[in-house]
Order: C-alpha cells, then sequence, then structure tokens
C-alpha cells in the first residue's frame, strides 16, 4: 500500500528522549470513551442538551472512560456543538479526572493561532486534561462554510500546512520565532488527527500522531483506513507505535429487541439529515419500515454497517469483533438516545462489556 502523502514536518528518531517509553505488549482492558454531539429535542433549549452533557460526563468519568470528546457541527438544528472550547471548559470544570477535547476542531474554519491560544488557555486551566482532535472536514453545508471562512480561501487541501503551523503555536518556542500562542506556546497540548478517508490516515502515519477514524459516518472506508495507517507509521516524539482510535455507534440494553428500538433515534436522525430536515432527537419507534423509502433504508444500512446496538452479549461480541479487526487500541463510543435515562444505562453497560474484553496492548498513548 502507498504512503505518498508529502507532509511539512520531518520525522523524529525512535529514540527521542521524549518518546513514550516502549514496554512489552501487555494483556488490558478495552479502553472507551465518549464522543458527544449535545443533541437537543425538539423545542428545548441548547442549555438542556448542555446541562445532559454535563451529567453524562460526570458519571462516565466514574465509570473509567478514558475521554470525553465533543464534537465541531455548524448551523444543524438539533446540535447543540458548534462551540468545542466553550464546551470543553464548561464539562472539564465539572469533572475532575477524565480528559475532555473536541473530536473534533474542524481545522480549515479556524486560524491556527487562535485554536493554540483557545487550546493553550484550557489546557493552562486543566492542565494534563485538554486533548485537541483536528479534522479537516467543514462541520456544514456550503452557505455555512462561507459564512466561517469569511474572507478567507481556505479548503481541505491546505490541511497539513494548518497543522503544522498549529504545531509550531503549541511546541517549543523556535529560533527567529515572531508570533507566539500565549497560552499556548510549549503547552504541548496532545494532538489527535480524526478523518474518516485514508487522506488523514496517512496523515497521521507521517507525522507519527495518534488517529481516531470516525466508523460512524464512513464505515465502508475503516479497515482500509486503518491498514493504511499502520503501514504507513513513522515513530515520533509523540508515539513510537501505531495509536488508533475508532468512533462507532453503540447502544446497549437489556435485550436485542430493545436496543434495536432505541437505535431507531440515531436512524431517523439521519434519515432527516438525508432529507434536508432538522437533526433533533426524535422517540424511538418499533419500526422503521413506514418512514422511509427503499433508497433512503440502502443508505442507511450502508452509514450504520459498523453501528453496535444489542443486549449486553451482543454489544460484547461487536466490540470484540472490532477491536480484533482493526486492532484498534481505544474506542471511542457514540451513543443517542431520546430518553437520557437510556443513555446512561447504554455507557453503564459498555464500562462493563470493556472491562471483560481483554487484548494485547503496547506501547500506550499518554494523551
Amino acid at each position: 500500500m502507498k504512503c505518498g502523502l508529502e507532509t511539512t514536518r520531518a520525522t523524529t528518531d525512535a529514540g527521542a528522549e521524549s518518546a513514550v517509553p516502549h514496554s512489552q505488549a501487555t494483556r488490558q482492558s478495552l479502553p472507551v470513551s465518549v464522543l458527544d454531539l449535545v443533541a437537543t429535542r425538539a423545542g428545548e433549549p441548547a442549555g438542556n442538551a448542555i446541562a445532559r452533557s454535563v451529567e453524562l460526563a460526570q458519571h462516565v468519568e466514574q465509570l473509567g472512560y478514558k475521554r470525553y470528546w465533543l464534537a465541531e457541527h455548524h448551523s444543524i438544528q438539533g446540535l447543540a456543538c458548534s462551540a468545542p472550547p466553550v464546551l470543553i471548559g464548561h464539562i472539564a470544570a465539572a469533572t475532575k479526572t477524565i480528559r475532555v477535547g473536541s473530536g473534533g476542531v474542524m481545522r480549515p474554519n479556524h486560524a491556527p493561532l487562535v485554536v493554540a491560544e483557545q487550546f493553550g488557555t484550557l489546557e493552562a486551566i486543566f492542565p494534563g486534561r485538554i486533548d485537541l482532535g483536528l479534522g479537516r472536514a467543514p462541520g456544514g453545508d456550503f452557505q455555512t462554510v462561507r459564512a466561517l471562512r469569511h474572507g478567507s480561501d481556505r479548503d481541505g487541501d491546505d490541511f497539513p500546512a494548518l497543522v503544522e503551523e498549529l504545531r509550531t503555536y503549541l511546541g517549543p518556542e523556535r529560533p527567529g520565532q515572531v508570533v507566539k500562542a500565549i497560552p499556548g506556546q510549549n503547552s504541548n497540548v496532545p494532538i489527535t488527527l480524526l478523518g474518516s478517508s485514508g487522506f488523514s490516515a496517512q496523515l497521521a502515519a507521517r507525522l507519527g500522531l495518534p488517529f481516531a477514524f470516525a466508523a460512524h459516518l464512513a464505515p465502508e472506508s475503516l479497515y482500509a483506513a486503518a491498514q493504511l495507517y499502520r503501514e504507513c507509521f513513522r515513530p515520533s516524539q509523540v508515539l513510537r507505535k501505531p495509536y488508533l482510535l475508532v468512533a462507532v455507534q453503540v447502544i446497549a440494553a437489556d435485550t436485542d429487541t430493545a436496543a434495536r428500538r432505541l437505535f431507531t433515534t440515531p436512524q431517523q436522525r439521519f434519515l432527516r439529515a438525508i432529507r434536508g430536515e432538522t437533526a433533533e432527537l426524535m422517540a424511538p419507534v418499533d419500526s422503521m419500515e413506514s418512514l422511509w423509502h427503499d433508497a433512503e433504508r440502502a443508505t442507511m444500512h450502508k452509514r450504520s454497517r459498523a453501528a453496535i446496538a444489542g443486549s449486553d452479549a451482543t454489544v460484547q461480541a461487536g466490540l470484540e469483533k472490532l477491536a480484533s479487526e482493526t486492532h484498534a487500541e481505544e474506542v471511542i463510543v457514540v451513543t443517542e438516545t431520546y430518553e437520557h435515562s437510556d443513555r446512561i444505562d447504554s455507557f453503564q453497560r459498555v464500562a462493563r462489556i470493556a472491562a471483560k474484553i481483554q487484548f494485547a496492548q503496547g506501547d500506550a498513548y499518554a494523551g
């Protein structure tokens, strides 16, 4: 497989002092984290959804989840996640130990210096707990992107250069550097590249950075991207070995039937999205058959191919299969239900399930 993406930062010696120490592979439980889109119900204020996110973050912290990430979406009625840095600060202030970060900041929408200052400030307030996930997708439609990038012709093609500039502002000050991120310079906020294709997989590999694949958005590209990331990976000051995170939709419940019914809530959101309608949380239904056409059903099934919804046994089998086939070091759980209590219950179940899944783990990512 080709690894031809050109980047602007040279790889560093695998023996650099700041590299994560090498260790023999050990058996450990599957690490799990959370991706939150801060979903709202029809007609409710955004503050209600944000309050639910705070409660969920506090809950999963107690359950042992590793990270709590907030997505970035713009101009989508039903998602209150247009300002990740603000939400990250709010969630971090309400928790104590869990890492909090972006899943992710859509880099072409924001000047590198601004991102460095925002996350440098967060790191100064919550040292050792902030993650910076970076994506190159717009996070909105064409008109919204134009509004976000007013006066700028940036697009995803300059993503590698923007990542390099951002790393300059977050890393040690360089000789002759005039513009500095204050706070931010030398904060070394951990960066993870996000993606749903091979482009970001190659870039993360070339830079020796962790890579988070959005299997909840593009399951058909998961295995190719995972393989590309591992084959092209070059050791760096951050990682000696690849560190792959996979984001996937998961809903766990008492029975397969109950979980599949809860899963109709995110299915309805996606159906409404492809129709250009609003994306609020909808109450679950017994069957989707009367709600979609054949083409829509086929699109939905393709989109949810990586989703795991079922009883504890079904979810355990699904997570074991995912970890085994992708060799993921961490799973990022995306769970949306209409009732907050069902969401809490699902995350409780997944925590118990993940604790049972033992797999060989080599070098760990310090972030």
